[in-house]
């Protein structure tokens, strides 16, 4: 499939991942949203690709919303499934892929594009960077995730405050609340998202896979956290990772993963 929103790269085990729309600013639209899943449909299945790194174009905006004219004339109904089906094509499909994804937010990240960053595992922001989730400026919440992921993160209080007044963090302060891991100058983002990915690479990932899934389950209300990552440890051991990663050790040498 040729993509006209997101340009894809791969190169040392690293899939950078591009939003490509920067006179809309990179924002989000029903065909973004579809190349997104495409391609990285694409990546769960190659496995020489071990991290994901997802950034916006250009210097002013990671993602700074969705394309609300796509939407504006929907009915009740016609809202739910565009949620519905956005969180299943693509923020719930990045949230529990197997390779982790870092977000490398450069600029504004706003509406869908906090909530897209949110559904990445790893968050690193320029210094530049501006967060927040505006929706109800336009009379709408966030339908993306945004009302868990970012409660998740950074408690109620703080996730109420910054819904229902439109704020928006800058780069420090979402550092200070966890919402991003780490801060850095602009010209360093992808170097910094990329020294990130490398340590990733150097570890088994099958048991990356797994402390992913085990994560995840500390959140999902229907599943035992706990229960989850004894079984998921323990089918650890039956794995050729592991036998190579306790035979490294004892011999002293670096892990072949």
């Amino acid at each position: 499939m040729e993509f006209k929103n997101i340009v894809v790269l791969n190169s040392n085990n690293i899939c950078h991942i591009t939003i490509n729309r920067p006179k809309q600013l990179n924002a989000l639209n029903a065909k973004t949203i579809f190349e997104l899943n495409v391609a990285i449909n694409k990546v769960q299945e190659d496995s020489s690709v071990r991290a994901i790194i997802l950034t916006g174009s250009g210097n002013k905006a990671f993602v700074a919303g969705a394309d609300i004219k796509e939407f504006a004339h929907f009915s009740a109904i016609e809202g739910e499934e565009l949620a519905r089906n956005g969180q299943k094509l693509l923020f719930d499909l990045i949230d529990n892929l197997n390779i982790p994804c870092i977000a490398a937010v450069n600029g504004f990240a706003l509406g869908g594009g906090l909530e897209l960053a949110m559904s990445c595992h790893i968050r690193i922001a320029s210094d530049n960077s501006k967060l927040g989730l505006p929706e109800v400026t336009l009379g709408v919440i966030p339908g993306y995730g945004g009302t868990q992921r970012l409660t998740n993160l950074v408690g109620k209080g703080k996730a109420l405050e910054m819904i229902v007044t439109a704020s928006m963090l800058s780069a420090n302060e979402a550092l200070q609340w966890g919402l991003v891991n780490h801060v850095c100058a602009q010209e360093d983002l992808l170097i910094l998202a990329e020294k990130i990915a490398n340590k990733i690479i150097r570890n088994s990932p099958m048991a990356i896979s797994k402390a992913i899934k085990s994560v995840n389950a500390s959140f999902n209300k229907t599943l035992d956290g706990f229960e989850v990552e004894k079984k998921e440890f323990g089918s650890c051991f039956e794995s050729k990772e592991f036998i190579e990663g306790t035979s490294a050790f004892m011999q002293k040498r670096k892990p072949n993963f």
